[in-house]
């Protein structure tokens, strides 16, 4: 009877769960699981750094809806793997961490890198465990992907002994079927007539939107924002589910329309830091909130109509309901509209203003021109992300890979990593913080071996403005490890083999993005920027 060892039986167990490639730092205790993946034809990617490979497994599955995988070795590799698992976590998204383990016969031993790693990652998993017999692989495997994938999703953890992973089977040995859930779950008739009588009644309805926005619920979406004549915000996996230009999509004056809203419908969003917690809908509105999660339901913020269902199945349940529909003109959504224009007057002119080095405005409008609609961004930094992310006009939801609601600096690299490899024709940037760079800049080493143009951008200010202004607000007189200095990090790019370039007037950024663009190589824009005071920070709301 021909046999097969267990790496190569676990490739075929993710490959029937629809993976086509794993991103992966090699080492002696995942042989056979790399292997395993070359026999079954699995794209193996591999990086210079654990993290980087746990963020791009967690972009994977944000862009293809499949279950994104990293697999590294025992020990230091499994443990560099925890801030990007910790930051899928909070982020809802569905990813496996596969780790290479001692040898069962080493256990309570003192072999190399021996751990107990399942115990680290209770808090920031939704399963973790060790797989002990080869011939279960492939059912661990689905085991995995279930709990991955149940309510709003996250990641999960599995380690495999060294004498597991090579322990031989019989090549017929089967594979599991039809293990999880192909449909989401929506919301019962009854519950759809009750959202819909409340927002047919609302005279200032608002739609916010999150995760849970994929495949063809985009286009319900935008209908139910049509259908209603209703402003739609949207952050996380639903930004680009709004064409850039829609009349309907607010981008600047969120604050305003919760504050006047008379009914919220929030699809898959969380009343955080991000939100305010909540507390800026007015007092006295309506709040319908839907997610699959239910301990999300009704956090900080009552939730008048608490369901429990996939955002975007519920959305293709109300999207074309007749009573819906709004004929002529929504005095309050012009309003908004309006108030949306003069912020915009605003934004430009400040990004107009004269400065010494390039203003962030400035910087932020340009970057988001050059980008354009049809690019993958992924943002990596504090002040400079956020003040750029206002500019951008990517179209396609998924497509701006932001950290979500961990805030991790150093996702860039992997997140751009895994769009190149998802997407190889279309343009990849990433635009970073002087601060987030220095977290895995280094993967400019793995676009230049793989021969990846990933387009980099830095807003360059010198400091870690963020935290500088939370110092001055406390401390003015102690300001501590809040300056970097202006460093030459696309004389490193260059030096990696990519191309780099200096930028120090604000004339020059589109034109430089444009030889980086035209280089075919990867390629890093360095800008000055000018340092600003911020009044406000995510710490103090």
């Amino acid at each position: 009877m021909e046999k097969i060892h267990g790496g190569q039986l676990l490739a075929r167990a993710l490959r029937n769960e629809g993976v086509d490639t794993i991103f992966a730092l090699t080492g002696g205790h995942i042989v056979p699981i790399l292997d395993g993946c070359v026999l079954e034809g699995i794209n193996i990617v591999d990086v210079r750094h654990e993290q980087s490979a746990a963020h791009a497994a967690e972009a994977y599955t944000r862009l293809t809806g499949n279950l994104g995988v990293v697999a590294v070795t025992a020990g230091p590799g499994v443990t560099n793997t925890m801030t990007g698992v910790m930051n899928a976590h909070y982020a809802g998204t569905p990813m496996l961490v596969l780790g290479g383990r001692h040898p069962i016969r080493q256990e309570h031993t003192g072999g190399l890198q021996e751990m107990d790693h399942p115990k680290l990652f209770g808090a920031i998993t939704r399963f973790a465990d060790t797989a002990w017999e080869t011939a279960r692989l492939a059912d661990y495997i689905s085991i995995a992907a279930r709990h991955a994938f149940s309510g709003r999703g996250g990641p999960v953890f599995l380690d495999i002994p060294l004498d597991v992973q090579a322990g031989m089977v019989a090549e017929t040995t089967p594979l599991p079927e039809y293990y999880r859930p192909t449909e989401p779950a929506g919301a019962e008739a009854a519950v759809i007539e009750q959202i819909v009588l409340t927002l047919a009644n609302a005279e200032r309805p608002v739609i916010f939107a999150g995760n849970g926005i994929r495949g063809s619920a985009v286009k319900a979406l935008v209908k139910l924002a049509e259908t209603m004549n209703a402003p739609a915000y949207v952050n996380s996996g639903a930004r680009g589910a709004f064409a850039f230009g829609h009349p309907l999509l607010g981008n600047r004056a969120r604050s305003q329309a919760f504050a006047g809203a008379d009914v919220v419908l929030a699809l898959g969003v969380d009343w955080d830091f991000r939100t305010g917690f909540g507390q800026k809908i007015a007092a006295d509105a309506t709040v319908i909130q839907v997610d699959t999660e239910p301990t999300r339901i009704g956090w900080n913020r009552p939730a008048h109509q608490a369901v429990v269902a996939n955002p975007g199945r519920l959305v293709h349940q109300l999207h074309e309901h007749p009573s819906l529909a709004y004929e002529g003109e929504r005095e309050w959504t012009t309003g908004l509209q309006t108030a949306e224009a003069e912020k915009l007057v605003s934004a430009n002119a400040e990004a107009d203003a004269e400065s010494e080095l390039v203003n962030p405005q400035y910087f932020g409008r340009a970057v988001g021109e050059f980008f354009g609609r049809d690019s993958i961004v992924a943002v990596d930094g504090g002040d400079i992300v956020a003040t750029t992310a206002k500019w951008l006009q990517v179209s396609t939801p998924g497509h701006v890979l932001e950290p979500g609601p961990a805030g991790t600096l150093g996702t860039g690299p992997g997140f751009a990593l895994a769009a190149k490899t998802v997407f190889p024709d279309r343009r990849v940037g990433i635009v970073f913080g002087d601060g987030g760079f220095g977290f895995n800049g280094m993967e400019f080493d793995t676009y230049v071996r793989l021969g990846l143009p990933v387009i980099g951008v830095v807003g360059n200010d010198g400091v870690w403005n963020n935290i500088k202004t939370f110092h001055k607000m406390f401390y003015p007189d102690r300001l501590v490890a809040t300056d970097l200095g202006r460093r030459p990090y696309h004389s490193m790019v260059e030096a990696l083999g990519g191309y780099g370039e200096l930028v120090t007037s604000a004339a020059d950024v589109t034109p430089a993005l444009e030889r980086a663009a035209q280089s075919g190589l990867p390629s890093l824009v360095n800008v000055h920027i000018e340092e600003t005071f911020r009044a406000s920070s995510n710490y103090s709301q």
